[in-house]
């Protein structure tokens, strides 16, 4: 494979792991490739979105929940899924008094960012005034990926960037793009080069238009493999993802990495909670990630545990720090049960959440004294923890 020439100082040297299509085993290409940093018309504000979404203590509230998702949840304590109840809830939750102690970004559906309080406020206007930067899902959902072992991938490039334009005028200064791999299937060498350069391509047209890109490459849960497997197929869609933002110039300083929790399969899971408690090594510090940055903060997303668990896993000697749905919506869809005069409680459930993870980045967590409903299980793809 021919190399791209440029001088020693722009020159990443790193090793490509690639997977072969059908087959578990890994093989190693070195191939060289030039990271260019661009200055753009955005650029020192897109630094200090990335800083202040970074900032230590506080992580990110994802509620990008689609419709048909916050639907779901709704359901849960009975309530139908209409405009009205779903305004209700992120009302509750983009509320809150004092969030922003503990929360940097909130991550929004379209619908969200477009909506208002009951009192006509916008939602964005409540983020900024508590301190949290708004962001926006911006894919449009998977789809089967032809030619590969029954994958998936992400569609939403075409009209990205009018997208991303009309949501930084919103308000909106960070944007999300998730895509997944899976293991079981393979995973192929196809699947995985289209996710990596799905990213890129959509980090490259966010940052070109004002928005900090989170990038997403999460590995399904699904499966009967260890802990090591899982790694192993980070380590190699990591590099592959990084490689391909170089490839697009994608700004390193301007990113957010969110990758999932490398855990064993559900399916392996067993034992004590010690033994089966979520573990995400830095792919920055294993080599993976070429330049520190606010890329080299990365945001573990919660891939469905309990509460605890999501707060024990994030205490690292790295900038790590948290994105997490469910892990911080538990106990306040329960303690709210879409009634007004619980609002107030459910608030002070999402806050002490959101305390525990800000403690946990900080290393100060311990579970000592959680609440049984903290430490309930959830159900989750077929598995209950």
């Amino acid at each position: 494979m021919a190399t791209a020439t440029a001088p020693p100082s722009t020159r990443w040297i790193g090793s490509r792991k690639l997977l072969n299509r059908g087959v578990s085993s890994l093989r190693t290409v070195p191939r060289r490739v030039v990271v260019q940093v661009k200055a753009g018309a955005y650029s020192d504000e897109l630094v200090q979105t990335a800083k202040s979404i970074a900032s230590p203590g506080r992580g990110i509230l994802a509620i990008d929940e689609s419709n048909a998702t916050c639907g779901k949840r709704l359901a849960s304590i009975g309530l139908d899924n209409t405009e009205e109840n779903r305004q209700a809830y992120r009302q509750l939750l983009l509320t809150t008094p004092g969030l922003g102690e503990y929360i940097s970004g909130a991550i929004l559906f379209e619908e969200t960012l477009y909506q208002s309080t009951v009192d006509g406020k916008k939602f964005v206007d409540c983020l900024y005034e508590g301190n949290i930067m708004p962001g926006i899902k911006v894919d449009k959902g998977l789809v089967p990926l032809p030619g590969s072992n029954n994958e998936s991938w992400c569609q939403g490039l075409d009209g990205l960037a009018s997208r991303c334009a009309e949501y930084y005028k919103q308000g909106a200064r960070f944007a999300k793009w998730r895509t997944v791999v899976s293991i079981p299937c393979g995973p192929s060498a196809l699947a995985v080069k289209e996710a990596a350069w799905g990213l890129a391509r959509y980090a490259a047209i966010a940052q070109d238009n004002g928005l900090v890109p989170i990038v997403e490459p999460e590995i399904l849960l699904d499966g009967d493999h260890p802990i090591e497997r899982t790694l192993e197929v980070a380590e190699a869609v990591w590099a592959e993802v990084f490689y391909y933002l170089a490839e697009n110039n994608v700004m390193f300083e301007g990113i957010l990495l969110k990758p999932s929790m490398v855990t064993p399969a559900p399916s392996m899971r067993r034992g004590p909670p010690q033994r089966r408690s979520p573990s995400t090594p830095s792919p920055c510090c294993r080599g993976e990630c070429p330049l520190p940055s606010p890329g080299s903060w990365w945001a573990v997303r919660d891939g469905g545990y309990i509460e605890p668990e999501c707060d024990e896993s994030i205490s690292n000697p790295w900038h790590v720090s948290f994105s997490y749905a469910r892990a911080l919506q538990n106990t306040v869809l329960k303690t709210w049960k879409g009634r007004p005069e619980n609002v107030e409680a459910a608030q002070k459930a999402l806050l002490a959440r959101a305390k525990a993870n800000s403690l946990a980045q900080l290393g100060r967590y311990s579970a000592e004294g959680e609440s049984d409903d903290a430490q309930k299980g959830m159900f989750v793809k077929g598995y209950t923890y």
